[in-house]
């Protein structure tokens, strides 16, 4: 089945998909010899900057010699298109021929030498403005990776800028929404300030770049600031506060220059200074909403210029023009969250009909990207009143009982279209307990495991943090590599942690899945069969301690993790002109009402405190120690959310080493002598646990020689 005709669940033909998609790609390059114009509407390619890829210093030279090309595409939409006309607000971003523009900067890996091209292009979408390295694996496989900029906030580290730069952070340029004569549209925004104390003025941050709008006035009788003295993961304010519009100003200020400062609609200046036991709403009112949902388009139609096109409509080359027969698209955490949006939206439908994309990878990402709808911050984290896990997050058509919503699922557009493409996503614990993921999986009313199409896998990390820790044996080990103290938890300035980091890597796991993704694409080579928790063989249960069988442990809270604990699904009612089901629309209620809270889900543990019912990975296998997805929040400088979820990092509590140690301290689990006996029984424990893993097709032969090597040179019982 071609990526052309698209999937349909559990009607692959496996056996044709090489010839399939070679016929497809064939046809596709003879209109392009036909036309020698770019099928995509990409009309112009510019490009600002190259530069081989460095290599470090002392390292070998690789095998392949690969370059760095970063420029600019322009792109224009026609907003009656059914592929374009659901992005919000397009109709009010024409210019006077009717069409809607962008600029988009990108940037390209290729190799040297055309002849060591392999063939498959990564289409990576940046986190936040930021690219992340190609993997050497890709490059040894002489592979073509694009980044191309999608979020069009303008802001910080997306800020648009005159040209790109192969270093340089990815930027997308749309228009701002206007009425009727070019009047401007407005609503209402809110901003949150939290843990932030002194005399000096705050700015308005979402994540770690700025909230992408400004007020209207700085009038603070147009606006309205309150103080909150606490929240509750369910959504529960207690102690707020109006603060009186003579006692703030926006303005920038400090104990120089006090209130009421300079003015500056940025930041926001208090009388009495800011108390970092609490945190600071505004609500305000804004105009000229960037068309945030063009960026879903432009995304897409880069995508295909470069894998499909000759040249732009002025001749320009494409730098990989010829080169492309496969492309996996992926994203990790916002961006995994953006290809689930994308998708949902049909973009991997191009203008021409045609599918984009052989494949799409979301990475640690259970939610969709609050994107296409107006005032959205997509920036966002996971705090109270962020938008993205409203409407379907399931594959497949679902009912969704509790929140009233229609039956429906992520690939209702590209079944349609018959423009789906192979699938693989995977997650740590993180995803479970900070990042609202088990509704993908059960649905809101929880009643069975949903199905999965054939040309879906999904694969699940237990115990392990956001992306993955820093690998190693050392790391589990108190006095040796393990830190003393907490981590930073992410966020919007959030805090730090109670415990130290959980190690617990995605790295040799990743590398696996990555050859299974290519070998599946280009030669229609099955990856395993999913793995991850399941309510029918009783590895999830509901999110708290009594239900998943977590122990009481040294240096936690015994009642942890309690019924809200962890970061639930708040069903919000963001207006009457938000489509749910989408993410689209109008958001006309700052900050949105909480209709309900959903029932959340998490893996079971074993004795350990460790989580059933993952892919096998060898530190879990022989575990130094309880590896949790979580994190507790502390107070010290920072105290708004001392005690509650440290956002998506993950904790660790290591092993006693001797029988003695356990009891003084009151462990209940074995030490690292009674479970081991001595080093050279922990490196056979790691030995037979690398041979699992490779026999289950999650490591890799030179993978699981480097874990064995560093099992042995590790202090492990030494």
């Amino acid at each position: 089945m071609s990526t052309a005709s698209g999937h349909q669940p559990r009607l692959h033909a496996r056996a044709s998909w090489p010839l399939a998609a070679a016929t497809a790609a064939v046809i596709a390059g003879l209109a392009l010899g036909a036309t020698g114009t770019a099928q995509a509407r990409v009309t112009r390619i510019v490009i600002d900057d190259a530069a081989p890829e460095p290599v470090a210093a002392g390292a070998p030279a690789p095998a392949i010699a690969y370059e760095r090309v970063a420029g600019r595409a322009f792109g224009e939409l026609d907003p009656a298109h059914p592929g374009n006309a659901l992005i919000q607000d397009i109709q009010l971003a024409k210019e006077a021929d009717g069409k809607v523009r962008y600029v988009a900067s990108f940037v390209i890996y290729r190799p040297v030498d055309r002849s060591k091209a392999s063939g498959l292009m990564w289409h990576d979408v940046p986190n936040r403005g930021r690219v992340f390295a190609m993997a050497p694996q890709e490059r040894n496989a002489g592979d073509i990776m694009l980044a191309s900029a999608w979020q069009g906030d303008n802001a910080g580290a997306t800020t648009v800028r005159p040209k790109a730069s192969v270093d340089g952070m990815q930027f997308l340029q749309v228009p701002v929404a206007r009425g009727p004569g070019g009047a401007p549209v407005t609503g209402q925004v809110f901003a949150r300030i939290v843990n932030r104390a002194g005399p000096q003025s705050q700015p308005l941050l979402v994540q770690t770049n700025p909230v992408p709008y400004r007020p209207m006035t700085l009038d603070t009788r147009e606006s309205r600031l309150v103080s909150r003295g606490g929240e509750s993961q369910r959504g529960e304010v207690t102690d707020e506060v109006a603060i009186a519009a003579g006692d703030w100003a926006w303005a920038r200020c400090d104990a120089t220059n006090p209130f009421p400062g300079t003015p500056d609609a940025t930041q926001i200046c208090l009388k009495n200074g800011f108390d970092p036991k609490r945190l600071y709403q505004v609500v305000f009112p804004a105009a000229d909403p960037h068309v945030l949902g063009i960026g879903f388009a432009a995304w897409r139609d880069l995508g295909q210029f470069f894998k499909t096109a000759k040249a732009d409509d002025q001749g320009t080359p494409n730098p990989v023009a010829g080169w492309v027969t496969h492309s996996i698209t992926r994203g990790i955490s916002q961006s995994g969250n953006f290809l689930r949006g994308w998708l949902h939206l049909g973009f991997n439908r191009g203008e021409d009909g045609q599918a984009v994309h052989d494949g799409l990878w979301p990475i640690i990402a259970g939610r969709r990207i609050a994107l296409n709808f107006r005032w959205a911050q997509p920036d966002g984290v996971l705090e109270l009143y962020q938008a993205g896990s409203e409407g379907p997050q399931w594959w497949l058509p679902h009912p969704d009982p509790v929140r009233g919503g229609e039956t429906a699922g992520i690939l209702d557009r590209c079944l349609a279209s018959r423009t789906c493409p192979k699938i693989i996503e995977h997650f740590g614990s993180a995803e479970v307990w900070a990042l609202k993921l088990t509704p993908e999986w059960v649905g809101t009313d929880a009643k069975a495991d949903l199905p999965l199409p054939d040309f879906v896998r999904r694969y699940y990390i237990a115990s392990s943090s956001h992306g993955g820790g820093a690998g190693g044996f050392d790391t589990s080990l108190t006095g040796v590599g393990l830190p003393k103290s907490g981590t930073s938890c992410p966020g919007n300035n959030f805090g730090t942690s109670v415990l130290p980091a959980n190690p617990v890597p995605h790295t040799q796991t990743v590398n696996a899945l990555r050859q299974h993704f290519r070998l599946w694409v280009t030669k229609g080579t099955p990856p395993p069969p999913s793995r991850f928790p399941m309510l029918a063989d009783g590895t999830l249960a509901r999110a708290h301690k009594a239900a998943i069988g977590f122990p009481t442990l040294p240096g936690l809270r015994p009642t942890v993790p309690e019924p809200d604990f962890i970061m639930p699904v708040h069903d919000y009612d963001w207006g009457p002109g938000f489509v749910a089901r989408d993410g689209s629309g109008v958001a006309s209620l700052a900050p949105p009402r909480i209709k309900q809270v959903l029932d959340m889900w998490a893996p079971k543990v074993d004795a350990d405190g460790n989580e059933l019912g993952g892919v096998p990975v060898v530190l879990l296998d022989a575990p130094l120690g309880t590896y949790l997805g979580w994190n507790i929040t502390a107070g010290g400088e920072k105290p708004f959310h001392a005690g509650q979820i440290c956002n998506y990092v993950g904790g660790m509590i290591p092993f006693a080493r001797t029988k003695a140690q356990r009891e003084t301290d009151k462990d209940p689990r074995p030490s690292l002598e009674e479970r081991y006996g001595s080093h050279e029984g922990y490196v056979e424990r790691v030995r037979a646990a690398t041979a699992r893993a490779k026999a289950a097709g999650f490591l890799l032969e030179a993978d699981a020689a480097e874990l064995i090597r560093a099992a042995q040179a590790s202090q492990v019982l030494r």
